[in-house]
C-alpha cells in the first residue's frame, strides 16, 4: 500500500512537471509569429525613440523664422517685450517730432532718420510755424517683416524687424498767423505707419533704433 502512494505522488509530480514546461513553451518566450501591439509605441520607450528621431521642421511663416533665428542669436530677444518697447517708442518719437524735442528723439533714431527729423524741424522753425499733437493710442502693433544678416558679410549680426503701428492721434500745423495749413486740431485721425529697427545682437547695447520710417498712411 505505501509502495502505491509512493508511485502515484511521482506520477503527480511528474505531470506537474510536464504541466509547466509547457505553459512555458506557450508563455515564456517569443516564436516571432506573435501580433504586434495595435498600437506602434506602446513597448516601453516607443514613444521618446520616436520624439528623438523626429525632425524639427522650420516654420513655414518667413517673419516667425527670422525671429527664431533672432532668438537663437540673442536668447534675450523676447518679441512680446520688443512690441511693447516699440510702442513707447512709437509714442516719444511722434509726439518728440511734434514738439521739436531733439533730446528726446536722438536717442531712438539713427542719423539717417534722425537728419530727416531735424531738417522738418528746423524748416517748420524757419517758417514760423507751429504744430498741434496729441497721441490717442494704438488700435493695432504687428511685426510685419523681420530679418537676421548671418555669415561673412558686413552686417552679420544684424537684425531688423519693421512693425507696422495702427494709431490714432491728432495733428495740424498752423502757420504764423495760426491758420491751418495741414491736419485737423479737432479730428482724431487713424493712421498706418511702417517703421523699422535694427541692431546688433552681438552687441551689449539691447537697443533698438529706428532706421526707417514709411508713412503715415490714412486707415
Amino acid at each position: 500500500m505505501a509502495n502505491t502512494q509512493i508511485l502515484l505522488m511521482v506520477l503527480a509530480a511528474m505531470v506537474a512537471g510536464l504541466f509547466a514546461i509547457r505553459i512555458y513553451m506557450l508563455l515564456g518566450r517569443r516564436t516571432g509569429t506573435e501580433r504586434e501591439p495595435s498600437e506602434p509605441f506602446a513597448r516601453m520607450g516607443g514613444a521618446a525613440e520616436a520624439v528623438a528621431k523626429a525632425p524639427i521642421l522650420p516654420p513655414s511663416d518667413p517673419v516667425t523664422r527670422a525671429l527664431m533665428d533672432i532668438k537663437l542669436a540673442d536668447p534675450a530677444f523676447d518679441a512680446d517685450k520688443f512690441l511693447s518697447g516699440a510702442r513707447h517708442a512709437y509714442e516719444i518719437v511722434v509726439t518728440g517730432f511734434a514738439r521739436n524735442d531733439r533730446i528726446a528723439l536722438r536717442p531712438l533714431v539713427n542719423d539717417d532718420v534722425f537728419a530727416v527729423f531735424d531738417g522738418a524741424m528746423k524748416t517748420r522753425a524757419e517758417r514760423g510755424e507751429k504744430v498741434i499733437f496729441s497721441f490717442g493710442g494704438f488700435s493695432t502693433v504687428k511685426i510685419t517683416h523681420a530679418s537676421l544678416s548671418q555669415g561673412a558679410t558686413l552686417n552679420a549680426g544684424r537684425a531688423e524687424i519693421t512693425v507696422a503701428f495702427a494709431a490714432q492721434f491728432v495733428s495740424a500745423t498752423m502757420d504764423v498767423a495760426g491758420q491751418v495749413i495741414e491736419g485737423d486740431p479737432k479730428l482724431m485721425r487713424d493712421v498706418l505707419d511702417h517703421w523699422t529697427f535694427a541692431r546688433d545682437v552681438h552687441a551689449n547695447d539691447p537697443n533698438w533704433t529706428l532706421v526707417a520710417t514709411a508713412g503715415p498712411e490714412a486707415v
